[in-house]
């Protein structure tokens, strides 16, 4: 109760009695010298009787009372301390200056207007010697998950570099050698023979292939010229301008006019890559005999998403599933090995984790060379399934544990069409543009020509890796593949392949 009516006397006006507190020289606080005091084992905050025990509130009523203690030097004092501390380039040298006369004029480099060039910011932000970050939008943007990098602030001392830290995942090391896996040139694209032709008028060209085809005679050398110098996707316009023209379908004046291995050779020029490989696969296997090479060409070396497409019109076009097909017409591992290939599943990642790559490769060595007999499946599930990259890996990981390369013990281990299909999976792994070299050098080797492989690879990687196709073809056998075409061709057959070739090497 005593205690309340304490509180109650403490609230009147003129509270506390003069003299309470007695003034100091320097005004508030009441230390000798100013604030803070300097008197070892003093009070940090000012004299023993500051503050009070009980200091009282402050209130509208008493607020005049303690005007005083807001002594205006030591105002002046702190306001050079903030402008020192937050940028100004004129520190004072004492911790807290005594400037007389009220607030002091803005330094240099203090709470001014920015230097000519820079973004202004809140209160002059940032101070002198820190760095800024680029401002956005104007600047390019960091990549997602990194942090924008600091621009060093006029008269900054560049920022010292430091070694980089340790990898993050260091269990699995970084695939060394000269076997290092590489990209395969055909996956970009832009490495054929025949691109989009400029200035490209689809109306045009097909007037061109009318007149053409128009009359007594044709003119195939228009012909070649023209479907030639396009790109597959410009064709298709053609194919569509020309039926708004004339109200005729192009491939059948085509077939009608032309004959042969050039007629051949033109039709699939027209066909779009999907639609091309589908009849392919359909011309390999209807009939009595298999083409079983031409299958496992198509099947082992095109993307996921090619044969996926092929899947698809393969199903639309004859009403039966790709994998029915090639049931019905091969068996055995050879079978399984297909049916793998046209599931179009396989990893695409471009990670090679060494760990993986070891047990692979033995489990090839396991599978084959180091057991009487040879486990089939087990190289079915590993060539057909892993990354590009990981299988070259293991090849090079076969080749230093085993003394032989993975050809090698293929051949030795199988025989017929499943050697050449998982030989041909190896080979299109390894380099693509040499596995299809082999296949041309082949083709036009000997006695006879196989045109139709010709005419479908010719075809088929004029957009994708010819050119690799053809500096393959000069490394390996010794002279260019148009030389090749020229020698075992003839006519306008021989013409509209070497346009296709692109030139001599």
């Amino acid at each position: 109760m005593v205690k309340n009516i304490y509180i109650f006397r403490m609230s009147y006006p003129g509270y506390p009695p003069a003299g309470a507190y007695p003034p100091s020289a320097g005004g508030y606080p009441p230390s000798a010298g100013g604030y803070p005091p300097s008197a070892p084992g003093s009070n940090p905050w000012g004299a023993s009787s500051y503050p009070p025990a009980n200091p009282p509130p402050i209130g509208l009523e008493n607020i005049g009372n303690y005007a005083n203690q807001f002594n205006p030097e030591y105002m002046s004092g702190m306001a050079s301390n903030l402008s020192g501390t937050f940028g100004g380039a004129n520190v004072p040298p004492s911790m807290y200056p005594q400037a007389p006369g009220g607030y002091p004029s803005v330094p240099p480099g203090g709470f001014g207007p920015p230097p000519q060039g820079q973004q202004a910011s809140f209160g002059g932000y940032p101070p002198s010697g820190m760095p800024s970050y680029p401002s956005y939008p104007g600047g390019p943007m960091p990549p997602p998950g990194q942090q924008p990098q600091p621009v060093p602030y006029p008269g900054q001392q560049p920022m010292p570099s430091f070694p980089p830290g340790a990898p993050v995942n260091p269990s699995v090391p970084s695939y060394p050698g000269p076997a290092t896996p590489m990209i395969n040139p055909g996956a970009s694209g832009h490495r054929g023979t025949i691109h989009d032709a400029p200035s490209f008028d689809p109306l045009r060209d097909a007037e061109v292939l009318r007149k053409a085809m128009k009359g007594f005679g044709t003119d195939e050398q228009a012909i070649i010229d023209c479907l030639g110098s396009r790109s597959n996707k410009q064709r298709q316009q053609i194919i569509l301008s020309f039926k708004t023209a004339y109200g005729k379908d192009l491939i059948k004046d085509l077939k009608s006019e032309l004959s042969g291995n050039f007629e051949r050779a033109i039709l699939a020029m027209m066909k779009t890559p999907i639609m091309f490989d589908v009849h392919e696969i359909k011309d390999a296997i209807k009939g009595a005999g298999t083409d079983e090479a031409c299958l496992i060409e198509i099947l082992a070396s095109r993307s996921n998403d090619h044969i996926r497409e092929i899947s698809r019109a393969y199903k639309t076009e004859f009403k039966k599933t790709l994998e029915e097909a090639i049931r019905s017409d091969t068996s055995g591992h050879f079978q399984r090995l297909l049916i793998s290939l046209a599931q179009g599943n396989r990893d695409e990642s471009t990670n090679v984790n060494m760990s993986l790559v070891q047990s692979d490769a033995q489990a090839l060595y396991a599978a084959g060379e180091n057991r009487l007999g040879t486990d089939e499946s087990k190289f079915n599930a590993i060539l057909c399934a892993r990354s590009r990259a990981h299988l070259r890996a293991v090849f090079s990981e076969y080749q230093r544990m085993c003394n032989r390369d993975i050809e090698k013990s293929i051949s030795r281990e199988m025989s017929g069409d499943l050697e050449s299909g998982m030989l041909a999976v190896v080979k299109c792994i390894k380099n693509t543009p040499a596995f299809f070299a082999e296949r041309l050098y082949k083709a036009m080797k000997g006695a006879g020509t196989k045109d139709r492989t010709l005419i479908r690879i010719m075809v088929s990687r004029s957009e994708v890796d010819l050119l690799d196709i053809r500096q393959e073809y000069k490394r390996m056998y010794g002279k260019s593949l148009y030389t090749d075409i020229t020698g075992d061709t003839s006519g306008d057959y021989r013409k509209i392949l070497l346009k296709l070739c692109g030139g001599n090497d």
